[in-house]
Parts: structure tokens; sequence; C-alpha cells
């Protein structure tokens, strides 16, 4: 059996896990890129190697959605599902997840081909919150739900603890915002989209109240958030009248 890196069991110290299968964690820490370079070195793939992270990524997404879930109806038993569904969908949001995979250092321990690692991707925000996912999705299988409830509710407690309200989506916040002002709805366009295929950069710009701004992410509705976002704040700062 292969010794865990220094960094790999420094990890697990931080997770405050250990897994009694290490292959699990070595499997949620490998970029596809890396598992196709292996995969090329090898000349052919089979299950007895270390795969890339995307099937632990899809297990720990569910396992993720479980326990914010769970957590929210005990946080707030008043609260219906409107309000619920605003706060789970921050607190499983890529900017959040990329945020606390920063904190557990995943960055410095994942896996990636090298030309993928020289072009930075191991620091994206959607490659590090699916290595977050894929870590949950590896705790679950190594020991079930209470180890991954421990790392969820250590981790996710400053964000969950921050929202007093319910928060608002940036495009239903700018749609309210020209609504009550009698100003036409919020109109969206997608002006770029480059990057690789496992990490695209979408660039969306957002026209309401006579000005612009842009956003910029992953997916096409992330971006759109993120335009809105800025044309909120720039239009909420500006003269009245």
């Amino acid at each position: 059996m292969e010794t865990p890196s220094a960094s790999v069991v420094a990890l697990q110290e931080r997770l405050g896990y250990t897994f009694t299968t290490p292959a699990l964690l070595q499997e949620a820490l490998t970029h596809r890129s890396a598992a196709h370079q292996r995969a090329g070195a090898r000349k052919r793939h089979k299950a007895k190697g270390v795969g890339s992270n995307e099937r632990l990524e899809f297990m720990g997404d569910r396992v993720l959605g479980l326990l914010m879930a769970e957590w929210l109806l005990e946080r707030y038993p008043g609260e219906q599902e409107g309000a619920l569904g605003s706060r789970l969908a921050h607190l499983v949001s890529r900017a959040t997840l990329a945020v606390i995979a920063e904190q557990l250092g995943l960055p410095d321990v994942l896996a990636v081909a090298a030309h993928e690692a020289r072009a930075g991707v191991q620091t994206t925000a959607n490659v590090v919150s699916d290595a977050l996912e894929a870590v949950l999705g590896a705790v679950f299988l190594d020991g079930g739900l209470d180890p991954a409830r421990k790392i969820v509710r250590a981790f996710w407690k400053a964000v969950l603890d921050a929202q007093a309200l319910p928060p608002k989506d940036p495009k239903t916040a700018l749609q309210e915002w020209v609504l009550a002002r009698a100003l036409g709805l919020p109109a969206y366009e997608t002006v770029g989209a480059d990057g690789p295929s496992h990490a695209p950069l979408f660039v969306v710009r957002v026209t309401a109240g006579g000005q612009s701004e842009e956003g910029r992410a992953g997916n096409k509705r992330a971006a759109e958030s993120a335009a809105a976002a800025a044309l909120l704040g720039r239009l909420d700062g500006s003269p009245k009248g």
C-alpha cells in the first residue's frame, strides 16, 4: 500500500478524518487531466488504477446537499421552502465551496497534469469546488454520513452563521430593483466564452437602468449572477432621481 504524502496526511488532520481506504482520498484529489495523463502513460486505463475525481464529485454533491438540507431544517424550523432554498443555494455555491477548499488547502494537494498545473487550473473555483465535493463523497463512501456531517458542520458553520436573512439571488434582486422604479427588465448577453473544456470561462453582460456590467464565471448562470451583482452594486450607489 502506498504511504500517503505528508501533505495528504496534513489534509486528513485538517478534515479531522483519517481514511481507512486511502485510495478513495487519492482519487478525490485526482483531476481528470492527471487521470488522462496517467492513462496515456499506461496506454490503457482500467478500474484497478486510480481514476479522476468526477464520480466522487457526483456523489459528494448529493451528500453535501442532503447534509446541508438537514442542517437548515434544524437551524430554521420556522422557514419555508423558498427561504431555505435561497440559503441552500448560497451554501453549496461554487463561490462558497471554493473558499472552503482554499481553507482546507486543496489547491496544494490536487493532482493535475503538468501543463494544467502551469496554467494554474488547480486554483480555479470550478476545479477546487469539484475537488471539495469529491472529498466529501470519498468520506461518505469510506465512513458514512456521520464523518461527512462533522466536516460539513465544521467548515460551513461560519458561512451559515453569517446568514442573518436568507440571501437573495442577485438576478432576482436586480429585477426587483428595476421593477420598483418602473424600469425595463434586465437584458443578459453572453459576450465571451473561452478556456479549456473542463474549466471554461463565460463572460456575460447585463444591461438595466441605462447601465451595464459584466460577470465572469465557469458557467452562464453563475456569470449572469456575477454580472447582476456588479450592476446592482453600481445602481444602488448611483444618485437617485
